[in-house]
């Protein structure tokens, strides 16, 4: 099954291509497409965080991973499948991020600590409702939180 999703936006930032770590403090605007009005962010505000849905654009189609793979190619780390990462290589190259809101601007969304670059292509946004985040302990593997260390951090 083929399905068309149209960007509901699109990302300014300074950052013009992917990096993997530092993006703590990180500063983006999300700007509406055409066709959306300042009332689809009605209300936005009031929430402190989002959930937003992005296209890694630059991903090339034969980048793309289906299959298991060391993340970041580190040796250190075990293979496991692309579902078990958060690699940009994905197969439908949705990237997802929880990120403050700074403010709401008529049709722009301003956030702190979207790792998306510049002209990234917004397919969603959801506000973040404690009841949607884990009801249960988060678990996950030591490679893991290795591989996190620095990505937060700021430059």
């Amino acid at each position: 099954m083929h399905t068309q999703i149209a960007a509901i936006g699109y990302v300014s930032a300074i950052r013009a291509h992917t990096e993997d770590d530092f993006w703590g403090g990180e500063q983006a605007c999300i700007t509406l497409s055409a066709g959306f009005t300042p009332e689809a962010l009605q209300g936005l505000e009031t929430f402190s965080h989002v959930e937003v849905l992005f296209i890694f654009h630059e991903v090339a189609a034969n980048k793309i991973t289906t299959t298991a793979r060391h993340p970041r190619n580190n040796p250190d780390w075990p293979k496991v499948g692309i579902f078990a990462q958060r690699g940009k290589n994905r197969p439908n190259r949705i990237g997802s991020t929880i990120c403050r809101i700074s403010r709401v601007e008529g049709s722009k969304l301003y956030v702190t600590e979207l790792d998306a670059i510049d002209g990234t292509p917004v397919i969603d946004i959801k506000p973040v409702m404690a009841e949607f985040l884990p009801r249960q302990e988060v678990l996950q593997p030591q490679w893991s939180h290795e591989l996190m260390r620095e990505y937060w951090l700021q430059k």
